[in-house]
């Protein structure tokens, strides 16, 4: 089947402007331009723009994307399989983002407490105990016990709007991966981390790089931080590192 630009781009519900700029790049080059300019996309393409969007929909550069496709010996099959894979991953992770959402609403309704460790899918009581054990052995029992004391003297208000906070920085810091650790929107984000961890405590710079390890090393907090992205750990470390080292500078 051949299909024209419009008929692609309201088959997979993207705009004609997308495709024009596929083309434009090298992405997505049309079968034939007919000679009344018009662009016309056979099946082979669109089963092509369905792997664009797929390794779009999982946060791939158009750049990363383009080389995938082109690569010599690349297997749609092997990479529908992979996609399958992924989603169910990700089907997963939204699964406990939304179990997160239905306990913040409780929070915030004042039916349910939430410690400021719940801020992505939440701990059990031992749980929480055996962190703040690993903390005061960490970072002192003198610090712990002053962020315990801070987070106690926010209204509820304030605690929801804390963790509200926490969530859009780690979420607006999934949407970058892909950019370099030390591009300036990345350091902007990673500043606004800084400043919102100071809503629990006053973080040294060696902190600042231990959480960076944590968030890679510690399986729960990996797992957590992983809902919003599975690189997003990795990525956060190596952007921790790069801003302080401007700190120290």
């Amino acid at each position: 089947m051949v299909y024209t630009v419009k008929q692609l781009a309201d088959l997979a519900g993207v705009s004609i402007r997308t495709l024009h700029y596929y083309d434009e790049i090298g992405l997505l080059k049309p079968s034939y331009v007919g000679e009344n300019s018009y662009r016309y996309y056979e099946d082979a393409l669109a089963l092509r723009l369905q792997q664009i969007l797929l390794f779009r929909e999982l946060g791939f550069s158009l750049d990363d994307i383009r080389a995938i496709l082109d690569r010599p010996g690349f297997d749609l099959l092997a990479a529908l399989r992979a996609h399958r894979r992924a989603l169910e991953d990700r089907i997963g992770r939204l699964q406990d983002l939304i179990a997160t959402v239905d306990r913040t609403i409780q929070f915030v309704n004042g039916e349910q407490d939430m410690s400021h460790k719940q801020l992505f899918s939440g701990f059990s009581e031992e749980e929480e105990k055996r962190y703040t054990q690993e903390a005061r052995a960490q970072w002192g029992a003198e610090t712990v016990d002053a962020s315990t004391r801070l987070w106690n003297g926010y209204t509820q208000q304030q605690k929801a709007h804390i963790l509200a906070e926490g969530g859009a920085i780690y979420a607006g810091l999934a949407a970058l991966i892909g950019q370099p650790p030390d591009s300036p929107a990345v350091q902007a984000a990673i500043a606004r981390w800084h400043q919102h961890l100071r809503y629990f405590y006053e973080p040294t710079v060696e902190m600042l790089r231990g959480l960076g390890q944590l968030y890679v090393d510690h399986p729960d907090f990996k797992r957590n931080i992983g809902q919003f992205h599975p690189d997003l750990p990795a990525f956060m470390r190596a952007a921790i590192e790069v801003y302080c080292d401007g700190l120290e500078e």
